[in-house]
Order: C-alpha cells, then sequence, then structure tokens
C-alpha cells in the first residue's frame, strides 16, 4: 500500500504546473480569447525565475522575473489577438515557438550555454511543494469566486458568451479580454516557477514538456469550469506519476520493465484519447476564437 500512497503524493506534485496553466488558460478562455500559449507561459517563467535566482540568489527578485516574463508573454499574445485581430490559435501557436527558439538564445548570452542555466543550490530551492499546493489551492478557490460572485468576473462570462451584449452595457470587450489574459498569465506563471525552483534545480531546456497543452486538455475536459478542471489536472498528473512507477516495475516476463519509450509517453496517450472520445461532447464558450471588434 505504500507504493499507491507514493503514487498519489507524486500525481499531486505532478498536477500542479498543470494547474496553474489551466486555470491561467481558463481565465482568457472564458473572456472569448483561445489560448494555447500556456508552453510559452510555463517556459517563459521557468527560465526567467531561475536565472533571476543564479544571479541575485532574491527569492522575491526570483518570483517576479517569473510572473514579469509570464506578463511579458501575455501583453504580447494580447496585442497580437486583441489589437492587431489575428487568427488566436495561430498567434498562441507563433508565441509558443518563439518563446522555445528565445530563451535559448538569451541562456547562451548570459550563461555562455544553450541548454540550461546553471544548477542551484538547496538554498536557492523551495525545499517542498506544500507552499505551492496552498497556492494552488487558494487559486482554484479564487477563480471559483471570481466567476460566480464579482463583477469583472461575470463580465468576462459575458465577454466570451455574447460581447455584444456586454457592449449595449457600456463596458469595453477587449478592455475586459486584456485584463483576463494578464491575470491568467500571472497565475500560469506559478507554474513554471514551481518547474525550475520546486520541481527542478533551475531550468532545463523546454522543462515544460508540453504540460501547456495537457493543461489545455484538462480545460476542456472539464468544459472550462473551474472544479472539473481541477480533476482533469490531478487525473493527467496521477497518469504522469504512473508513467514514473512503471519504469521501476519489472511486468514482462524474466523480470523485464516496459519499454522506456512506451512508458514515458504514456500520460500523451491518455491525453489523446481523452481529446478523442471527451473533446467533440464539450461546448466551448459561444464567442471564442472571434475577433475582438
Amino acid at each position: 500500500m505504500i507504493w499507491i500512497q507514493e503514487w498519489l503524493m507524486s500525481g499531486i506534485r505532478l498536477s500542479l504546473p498543470l494547474i496553474f496553466a489551466a486555470y491561467g488558460g481558463m481565465l482568457s478562455e472564458r473572456s472569448g480569447v483561445a489560448n494555447i500559449s500556456l508552453e510559452a507561459y510555463l517556459l517563459a517563467s521557468s527560465f526567467a525565475a531561475a536565472t533571476a535566482m543564479v544571479l541575485t540568489h532574491s527569492f522575491a527578485l526570483s518570483l517576479s522575473a517569473g510572473v514579469g516574463a509570464s506578463l511579458l508573454v501575455g501583453l504580447i499574445f494580447s496585442f497580437f489577438t486583441l489589437k492587431a485581430k489575428g487568427d488566436q490559435i495561430i498567434i498562441g501557436m507563433a508565441v509558443n515557438l518563439c518563446t522555445m527558439g528565445l530563451i535559448p538564445v538569451i541562456n547562451k548570452a548570459v550563461f555562455d550555454v544553450s541548454g540550461q542555466t546553471p544548477a542551484l543550490g538547496e538554498a536557492d530551492r523551495f525545499s517542498g511543494a506544500g507552499a505551492f499546493m496552498i497556492v494552488g489551492v487558494l487559486v482554484v478557490m479564487f477563480v471559483s469566486f471570481y466567476f460566480s460572485k464579482t463583477k469583472l468576473g461575470l463580465r468576462v462570462l459575458a465577454a466570451g458568451e455574447n460581447p455584444n451584449a456586454l457592449r449595449s452595457q457600456g463596458v469595453d470587450v477587449g478592455r475586459t479580454r486584456l485584463k483576463s489574459i494578464l491575470l491568467g498569465a500571472a497565475i500560469a506563471s506559478i507554474g513554471g516557477i514551481y518547474l525550475s525552483l520546486c520541481g527542478g534545480s533551475g531550468y532545463t531546456r523546454n522543462m515544460s514538456a508540453g504540460r501547456g497543452f495537457i493543461a489545455l486538455a484538462a480545460l476542456i475536459f472539464g468544459r472550462w469550469r473551474p472544479l472539473p478542471t481541477l480533476l482533469g489536472c490531478l487525473f493527467f498528473g496521477l497518469a504522469d506519476a504512473l508513467q514514473i512507477l512503471l519504469q521501476s516495475v519489472p511486468l514482462l516476463p524474466g523480470g523485464q520493465t516496459l519499454p522506456t519509450q512506451f512508458v514515458q509517453a504514456l500520460p500523451y496517450l491518455v491525453t489523446l484519447f481523452i481529446l478523442a472520445g471527451y473533446g467533440g461532447k464539450t461546448k466551448a464558450p459561444a464567442a471564442i476564437n472571434q475577433p475582438t471588434l
């Protein structure tokens, strides 16, 4: 039974970056802006937080750098989607690719290597995931309250479902969406900070490893609602923890383990099956991926 407890705790830890990214994406998508640039948020915040920690050894500056980098990505995404009225899916993918390509260039200029930042010592890392778990719970509670009880949250929902009705009330839909995107970017940045300062010992190239897309799948699985999305993140986190566990369990004849490549693909296969069998039955916000007038 010990392995079950270890699997559950590992699954919760691995679900943390998914939770922050998914809820960051939820704020954007419920406002009517399809946001697949969650991967860029995670990468930018994890790299900036690790770089600031290496250079300053200050948790305050490191956290600020991580949030600031994600907000910068959110501003760039907002400009091209809201102001330039580009296709939100294409812009989101372009932001992901640019972030993936730009970070190694900056890393090379700062540390003279392109693959990773210098390793962080124990004093420069969070000793455990407890603080991030607490923050994750607070984020879930905040987003649930935000959408159901606050005026701005209700405006965000209206912007995603019927922006014309919101305009008839004299509310600027573009500004409402901008605020929602930036708030979502700030929340998603916590996931990137967790990856480099708690889950790892610094930034390694493409360390998000597709978690932004898995978070998007959890968001679709949860039908863009707070509590079901949380369950989706936990489900995918447990699937990721299971693949780690299976790498050391002899399941084949002769005491052999399953091929590592197959086991590591498990979370992504689960994501594909969920989206293929469940994604088509969900109903996205009505005004999603429509340009802001």
